[in-house]
Protein backbone atom coordinates (compact mmCIF):
# COMPACT_ATOMS: atom_id res chain seq x y z
CA UNK A 1 0.00 0.00 0.00
CA UNK A 2 1.53 3.17 -0.87
CA UNK A 3 1.99 5.59 1.90
CA UNK A 4 -0.72 8.64 2.88
CA UNK A 5 -3.66 6.82 4.18
CA UNK A 6 -4.74 9.24 7.19
CA UNK A 7 -7.87 8.56 9.84
CA UNK A 8 -10.30 11.28 9.18
CA UNK A 9 -9.59 10.72 5.39
CA UNK A 10 -13.17 11.49 3.65
CA UNK A 11 -14.64 10.38 0.09
CA UNK A 12 -18.31 10.62 -0.78
CA UNK A 13 -20.13 9.75 -3.72
CA UNK A 14 -23.72 10.78 -4.90
CA UNK A 15 -26.20 9.07 -6.89
CA UNK A 16 -29.91 9.68 -7.79
CA UNK A 17 -32.51 7.28 -6.99
CA UNK A 18 -34.07 5.23 -9.92
CA UNK A 19 -36.11 2.36 -9.83
CA UNK A 20 -33.74 -0.33 -10.78
CA UNK A 21 -32.39 0.76 -6.94
CA UNK A 22 -36.50 0.11 -5.28
CA UNK A 23 -36.83 -2.67 -2.70
CA UNK A 24 -37.39 -5.70 -5.02
CA UNK A 25 -37.07 -9.65 -4.90
CA UNK A 26 -37.10 -11.45 -7.99
CA UNK A 27 -38.66 -8.86 -9.67
CA UNK A 28 -41.62 -8.28 -7.08
CA UNK A 29 -41.71 -4.74 -5.91
CA UNK A 30 -41.83 -4.36 -2.42
CA UNK A 31 -41.83 -0.55 -2.28
CA UNK A 32 -40.99 1.86 -4.47
CA UNK A 33 -37.79 3.41 -2.80
CA UNK A 34 -34.10 3.10 -2.01
CA UNK A 35 -33.31 -0.21 -1.12
CA UNK A 36 -31.31 -1.87 1.29
CA UNK A 37 -29.57 -3.76 -0.98
CA UNK A 38 -28.46 -0.55 -3.20
CA UNK A 39 -27.29 1.36 -0.20
CA UNK A 40 -25.06 -1.25 0.72
CA UNK A 41 -23.49 -1.48 -2.60
CA UNK A 42 -22.96 2.32 -2.60
CA UNK A 43 -21.22 2.42 1.24
CA UNK A 44 -18.94 0.02 -0.52
CA UNK A 45 -18.30 2.16 -3.88
CA UNK A 46 -17.84 5.14 -1.34
CA UNK A 47 -15.66 3.10 0.66
CA UNK A 48 -13.08 1.87 -1.81
CA UNK A 49 -12.60 5.70 -3.39
CA UNK A 50 -10.87 6.00 0.39
CA UNK A 51 -8.49 2.94 -0.98
CA UNK A 52 -7.92 3.75 -4.74
CA UNK A 53 -5.34 6.43 -4.23
CA UNK A 54 -3.19 3.55 -2.43
CA UNK A 55 -3.34 0.88 -4.13
CA UNK A 56 0.35 -0.83 -6.01
CA UNK A 57 0.25 -2.03 -8.75
CA UNK A 58 0.14 -5.76 -7.64
CA UNK A 59 -2.73 -4.84 -4.97
CA UNK A 60 -6.64 -5.18 -5.00
CA UNK A 61 -9.03 -4.15 -1.96
CA UNK A 62 -11.34 -7.11 -1.09
CA UNK A 63 -14.48 -6.91 0.99
CA UNK A 64 -14.48 -8.07 4.46
CA UNK A 65 -17.81 -6.88 5.81
CA UNK A 66 -20.29 -4.58 5.98
CA UNK A 67 -22.73 -3.65 8.75
CA UNK A 68 -25.51 -1.51 7.46
CA UNK A 69 -28.60 0.34 9.11
CA UNK A 70 -31.22 1.64 6.96
CA UNK A 71 -33.09 4.62 8.74
CA UNK A 72 -35.65 6.49 6.29
CA UNK A 73 -36.97 5.31 3.20
CA UNK A 74 -35.78 7.50 0.23
CA UNK A 75 -38.53 7.88 -2.93
CA UNK A 76 -36.96 7.85 -7.00
CA UNK A 77 -35.36 11.10 -8.00
CA UNK A 78 -34.30 12.00 -4.85
CA UNK A 79 -30.45 12.49 -4.37
CA UNK A 80 -28.29 10.72 -2.01
CA UNK A 81 -24.48 11.31 -0.50
CA UNK A 82 -22.62 8.30 0.79
CA UNK A 83 -19.58 9.44 2.81
CA UNK A 84 -17.27 7.18 4.20
CA UNK A 85 -14.31 8.34 6.91
CA UNK A 86 -11.48 6.29 6.95
CA UNK A 87 -11.53 5.17 10.91
CA UNK A 88 -8.91 2.81 11.43
CA UNK A 89 -5.99 1.04 9.03
CA UNK A 90 -5.07 -2.23 11.21
CA UNK A 91 -2.77 -4.60 9.20
CA UNK A 92 -4.02 -5.32 5.82
CA UNK A 93 -7.45 -4.21 7.64
CA UNK A 94 -9.13 -0.86 5.97
CA UNK A 95 -12.13 0.06 7.97
CA UNK A 96 -14.41 2.78 7.38
CA UNK A 97 -17.35 4.81 8.91
CA UNK A 98 -20.10 5.35 6.76
CA UNK A 99 -23.24 7.79 6.20
CA UNK A 100 -25.89 8.30 3.85
CA UNK A 101 -28.12 11.19 3.46
CA UNK A 102 -30.60 12.29 1.35
CA UNK A 103 -31.95 16.11 0.57
CA UNK A 104 -33.89 15.77 3.83
CA UNK A 105 -31.83 13.20 6.62
CA UNK A 106 -29.92 10.85 7.65
CA UNK A 107 -31.30 7.59 5.62
CA UNK A 108 -28.29 5.05 6.79
CA UNK A 109 -25.46 4.52 8.44
CA UNK A 110 -22.90 1.72 9.33
CA UNK A 111 -19.47 0.22 8.39
CA UNK A 112 -17.16 -1.57 5.39
CA UNK A 113 -14.34 -3.63 5.95
CA UNK A 114 -11.91 -3.86 3.33
CA UNK A 115 -8.40 -5.77 3.05
CA UNK A 116 -5.36 -4.92 0.67
CA UNK A 117 -3.87 -7.85 -0.41
CA UNK A 118 -1.79 -8.95 -3.47
CA UNK A 119 -3.95 -9.61 -6.48
CA UNK A 120 -2.27 -13.01 -6.60
CA UNK A 121 -3.26 -14.64 -3.84
CA UNK A 122 -6.82 -13.56 -4.67
CA UNK A 123 -7.03 -15.13 -7.84
CA UNK A 124 -5.69 -18.25 -6.13
CA UNK A 125 -7.85 -18.06 -3.56
CA UNK A 126 -10.88 -17.99 -6.49
CA UNK A 127 -9.13 -20.29 -8.71
CA UNK A 128 -8.62 -22.89 -5.28
CA UNK A 129 -12.77 -22.40 -4.47
CA UNK A 130 -13.57 -23.56 -8.05
CA UNK A 131 -16.30 -26.38 -8.68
Amino acid sequence: MKPGMEVGQKAAITAQVTPDMYAQFEGNLVHPAYSTVSMVYHMEWAARQIILPYLEDHEEGIGGGVTAKHLNPTPAGSTVTITATLREVKGKAVICDLEVHNEKEMIGEGEVTQYILPKEMIEQKIKSMKV
